[in-house]
This record gives structure tokens, C-alpha cells and sequence, in this order.
């Protein structure tokens, strides 16, 4: 499940947003240093009087001010499309990139004798029927004919981790969300909530695909959907013990950040998965370009220091023990360290070189890493 409980986005004046600055220049609107600077939710104007204020006021809730920011988004967004990453990672396996805590949390979890079994039954045929129809009833299933861009962006990071693409629900939701569930011996699905797709790029919304994929990269499947069960649920499951709900919750922690490294592998490029991360922990539309990736990290190294006395210590154990999620600021800086890690970069320069390999034997267009790519395979 990706919630919790952006990368710097300036772009200059287009023919349309000069045609827009025209408009208002003409009924007495000033613009700062007479030039547009596009924002997700508004362009920055000065203001001349308090009559131009109301007649602006009177504009930005007009249906032609929500057509432009309309527009804007979906050509911001048709551009992200051309900027993909390059590489699939072959032969990639779970443990390639899996998180020592979920090894070790996976390890307790199995100790425990009859919990998978267990976990069958609940999630036995009546419950697969009902949450199979409630979210085919009440969704949109996407598909290349249905939402074709989330569809393509789903089925790029699901090549790049080498795994089979499962089906993609859309769902109407206020809260920015999304989670996986595996029944039984059926397909899989993603499910992701309108909201988060309002609130995130699409690359960043690839990442939060490609961190639900890496759930079932990695297999968490059964407990996955036990531990998602009680979370949308809001229940504790009669006969299973707080201490073992406790452990349930601990795997999950460990597991999102093994899943944040799956998002990276697709992303390629460490600020996208943090700006995702920062966005669903404060973030708004209306506040994305002046968010700062750089800054989130600062946070999360101010939290490390303050957590770092012995009371910290024991209040911050206290905070994330019923928690279904590591704190944002904490996955950030998981993610930042595990960008510079040798083991990312070992991957990294593994698949390049598979690729390039590739390509040459069968005179297809070498593939180029990204940016941030390039510099860490460079340093390996």
C-alpha cells in the first residue's frame, strides 16, 4: 500500500499562456516582470487595484481559467510521457533489492506456526468474491483503450522489474492512496485512488506503481492482504493475538521500504520517489513547485538528530510501533542512502551493460540511462 500518513516542475510561457497573458493585460491585469511563470494551480500575477483584484478573482473561478489549468496539466503531462527510463532489469531477483528489515521481519513472521493458513481462510472464496466485485462495481479498469497513459506507465514498470502487468483499478477517492491485493489463485490488481493521481506526476505516479509492483516481485502476497485487510478495514481480526498484529505490522514497515526500492529501480532517479513521498506526507497542487526535495531530506536528518537521545529513542519507537508505514521523512532518507549504495549501483551498471549488449547484437537504438543514472553508474 503506498500512503502516508516533487521534483521542481518551471516551464516557460507557451503560445497558449502568452495568448492567456494577452487576455488579462488587456483588462487591466499586471503581470510580475511582465512575463507568465506556470504554476500546477495558478499563474502569479501582481495585482494593479483593488478593482483589477475582484475582476481577477472573478477569472480564476471562471470555467475558461479551469480550462487552461486543465490543459496545462495534460500537456505537462504528455511530455513526462516521452521521458522514460531505458533499462529492464533482467533476471532481477527479490533479493537483488530487497530490504535487510523485511528479511528479517519475513524470517519472524514465519515462525509462527499456522499464521499463512490462517491467512487463507480469512481470505477464502467469499472474501475474494467480495472484494474482487467491489472494486470491479465501483472502479475503472484500465486498460490501452481505457486511460491509456496510466496503462502505458503501468506496463514500463512492470517490464522493467520483469514481471507480468496486473490489472489497474482507478478509484474515486479523496484520500491519496494505493494498495495491491492477491486473492487467492486469481490475478492480482493495484487499485489507486483519483486523488493521488491529481496530487503526483506521472513519473512520480510510475513510482507509486512500480512500489505496489515490487509487492508482488517480491511475493508478499498473502500477508500483504491480510495486513491491507486490516488497515482499509479499520478492525482487529478475532483470534489473532496484538502481539502477532504487532509482528504483521512491523513485516509491512519493512516491506514498504524494500517496495521504495523497486519505485527507484523504475524511476531511476532517486528526488522522483522522494518528491512522491513528500507530496502524499504535505503536499497539494496548488503547492508543488515550491516544494523542495533537498529540504525534505534536511527534515528528515533533523528528525534522525532529534530522535537520536534516549528519550528520543523511546518516543520514536512509541510514535512508529502502530503504524502501518514508515514515517515519510524516514523513507526518504532510506531511499537517498540506498540511491548511493553499492549495491543500486552494482544493478544499475549490470542492466546498462545487458542492454547495450542487447542492442548491439540486434542493431537496435542503445538505450541511455538517465542523468542520475549516468553519474552512479559512472562512480561504481
Amino acid at each position: 500500500m503506498w500512503n502516508t500518513s516533487c521534483s521542481y516542475r518551471h516551464y516557460s510561457a507557451s503560445a497558449s499562456a502568452l495568448k492567456t497573458r494577452n487576455f488579462l493585460s488587456a483588462r487591466g491585469v499586471g503581470i510580475w516582470n511582465g512575463t507568465i511563470k506556470n504554476c500546477v494551480a495558478s499563474f502569479p500575477f501582481g495585482v494593479q487595484s483593488s478593482d483589477t483584484w475582484h475582476r481577477l478573482r472573478r477569472f480564476s473561478s471562471s470555467s475558461l481559467w479551469l480550462k487552461l489549468q486543465s490543459k496545462e496539466r495534460r500537456c505537462r503531462k504528455s511530455a513526462e510521457l516521452r521521458v522514460r527510463a531505458a533499462v529492464v532489469f533482467k533476471d532481477l531477483d527479490p533479493d537483488d533489492f530487497r530490504h535487510p528489515l523485511d528479511k528479517q521481519n519475513t524470517a519472524l513472521l514465519r515462525t509462527f506456526p499456522g499464521l499463512n493458513d490462517f491467512g487463507k481462510i480469512l481470505l477464502g472464496p467469499v472474501a475474494e468474491q467480495i472484494m474482487l466485485l467491489e472494486n470491479i462495481g465501483t472502479s475503472v479498469l484500465v486498460t490501452k483503450n481505457q486511460l491509456p497513459d496510466l496503462h502505458q506507465i503501468m506496463i514500463e514498470a512492470a517490464n522493467i522489474l520483469c514481471i507480468e502487468a496486473p490489472d489497474l483499478y482507478v478509484r474515486q477517492n479523496p484520500v491519496p492512496n494505493a494498495y495491491t491485493l492477491t486473492i487467492g489463485g486469481r490475478k492480482p490488481f493495484i487499485v489507486v485512488h483519483t486523488s493521488i493521481v491529481e496530487l503526483l506526476t506521472l513519473k512520480e505516479l510510475q513510482a507509486v506503481l512500480a512500489h505496489e509492483l515490487g509487492h508482488l516481485k517480491c511475493d508478499h502476497g498473502i500477508w500483504l492482504t491480510f495486513a491491507n485487510i486490516l488497515m482499509l478495514g479499520t478492525y482487529s481480526i478475532p483470534g489473532l493475538g496484538s502481539f502477532i498484529e504487532e509482528q504483521l505490522f512491523r513485516w509491512l514497515r519493512a516491506a514498504e521500504l524494500t517496495c521504495d526500492r523497486a519505485a527507484l529501480l523504475v524511476v531511476q532517479d532517486p528526488k522522483i520517489v522522494i518528491s512522491a513521498l513528500m507530496k502524499l506526507a504535505g503536499g497539494c497542487p496548488s503547492l508543488a513547485d515550491q516544494l523542495s526535495v533537498d529540504a525534505f531530506l534536511e527534515q528528515a536528518r533533523s528528525y534522525d538528530a532529534a530522535s537520536s537521545s534516549p528519550v528520543g529513542w523511546y518516543l520514536r519507537n512509541a510514535q512508529t510501533r502502530q503504524l502501518s508505514h514508515p514515517l515519510p521523512v524516514l523513507r526518504a532518507r532510506e531511499i537517498d542512502q540506498w540511491a548511493r549504495n553499492p549495491q543500486y549501483k552494482a544493478l544499475l551498471a549490470r542492466a546498462y551493460t545487458a542492454a547495450i549488449g542487447t542492442a548491439t547484437s540486434t542493431n537496435n537504438p542503445t538505450p541511455r540511462p538517465t542523468p542520475t543514472s549516468a553519474l552512479l553508474i559512472k562512480q561504481s
